[in-house]
């Protein structure tokens, strides 16, 4: 991430524009600026080698004023306490918008999980837990995969809960494995949660997204679910997609089983027979009519948001668009669909999953989307509908409801 860009700065600079358009009251700003609690911590885990190596890790609970805090946990070689309260305040608006009784939380752990044995990764995950338990739990904060995180990891997070808990507690974390009750429909949730919301920019904008051309920024869970269903659902064209070593490009249209495999054998997507390789700046400008940022933070900058040609940009990716940058875009017409609408299948899902749980009750793949279609449908014409009416972009029109249903909730609690 670029020095001279603060997550958590960007993060206040979006809720106090937000407040302004809203006349938001002084108070609720106020405590809206800061997490409500922040959690640092010092993991010791022996390593194979038999020495020991202390992990640092975060767990920052933004706002609980609507239920209790839920975000990911993220393993990271460049984690920073930054980046976990940006995140937190971007959970907070994301579980807001779509409506789901939850607060914003998130956290994380500074290490490489590359370099790490299986047993060191597992020894990390239950250590984490020890170290946070008195502030988890599925009535306080519960945690969900994120960056380098897996169901197995989260396995072994909700193992070590209930050996300290002493009795089974399934809702305590989600993105779990399915024979620990993990939610059918997690796995592809973020990435078709984003197709609900495609859906909804495209019929605004007056894209017919069966013959629509797309890029996508980012080979990950989002990026590589996103291919196919883009496909799958709509029957647009992928031209283009990325990983962290660059991009390719084919104007026929690139082949997702191909795209895999050269991912998996050459550990790049780039260099597949019949594509051209280009790197991930460039996939950015593409003349294409939907651009999807799967990859990370602060992508689409000031520098470079004039050149966007993508009539609508679905943000998969959490913050990959700055604030100078939403100006530029706003004022050409691109419809910005923004992350924490776009990719709040994830956490709707895991919602979900959590209400499983707790009433030891559980639902279909299709019941799942039936449900996932329906509240993310509804969240991105409200946003599109409150951006219009305020006259602002719809991240705006997103801050704007999530906002004012959070500070609603403040204030009934007597907060100010």
């Amino acid at each position: 991430m670029p020095e001279d860009l603060d997550s958590f700065d960007i993060a206040v600079k979006q809720l106090e524009k937000a407040a302004k358009a809203m006349k938001l009251e002084p108070e609720a700003l106020e405590i809206l600026r800061q997490p409500k609690r922040i959690v640092q911590v010092s993991i010791p885990v022996k390593m194979d080698n038999g020495k020991t190596k202390v992990f640092t890790g975060f767990r920052v609970q933004y706002n609980m004023a609507r239920g209790p805090a839920k975000g990911g946990i993220r393993f990271h070689p460049d984690e920073t306490l930054s980046t976990v309260k940006a995140l937190s305040a971007w959970m907070t608006w994301k579980v807001a918008v779509v409506n789901i009784p939850l607060g914003g939380g998130k956290g994380g752990i500074i290490c490489n999980p590359k370099e790490l044995s299986q047993g060191e990764l597992e020894r990390l995950s239950r250590g984490y837990i020890r170290a946070l338990y008195d502030v988890l739990g599925p009535e306080i904060d519960v945690p969900a995969p994120d960056v380098y995180t897996t169901p197995q990891i989260m396995a072994w997070m909700l193992d070590e809960f209930e050996t300290i808990r002493r009795h089974p507690a399934p809702g305590f974390i989600t993105g779990k494995p399915l024979t620990l009750w993990g939610s059918e429909g997690r796995g592809d949730a973020t990435a078709k949660g984003g197709m609900y919301v495609l859906k909804v920019g495209a019929e605004k904008k007056k894209v017919d997204l069966s013959k629509a051309t797309v890029a996508i920024q980012g080979f990950g869970n989002a990026g590589q679910f996103a291919m196919t269903l883009v496909k799958e659902h709509f029957g647009a064209k992928v031209v283009a997609i990325s990983d962290t070593k660059g991009g390719i490009y084919s104007e026929k249209g690139l082949d997702f089983e191909k795209v895999l495999k050269q991912k998996e054998t050459k550990g790049t997507v780039q260099g597949l027979e019949g594509t051209k390789n280009i790197t991930n700046e460039e996939l950015l400008e593409l003349g294409v009519d939907v651009l999807i940022p799967a990859a990370i933070e602060n992508q689409i900058t000031g520098a470079n948001a004039a050149k966007i040609k993508a009539k609508i940009v679905l943000e998969l990716a959490n913050g990959p668009t700055t604030p100078d940058a939403d100006e530029i875009l706003y004022k050409n017409n691109v419809l910005v669909l923004p992350d924490f609408l776009s990719n709040a299948g994830g956490v709707t899902v895991s919602y979900f999953e959590w209400v499983q749980n707790e009433q030891g009750y559980y639902w279909t793949r299709d019941e799942v989307y039936q449900k996932l279609d329906k509240v993310m449908t509804e969240a991105a014409k409200a946003v599109l509908a409150t951006s219009e009416k305020y006259k602002v972009d719809p991240r705006m029109g997103a801050y704007i409801i999530s906002v004012r249903r959070v500070a609603d909730a403040m204030k009934a609690r007597g907060w100010y």
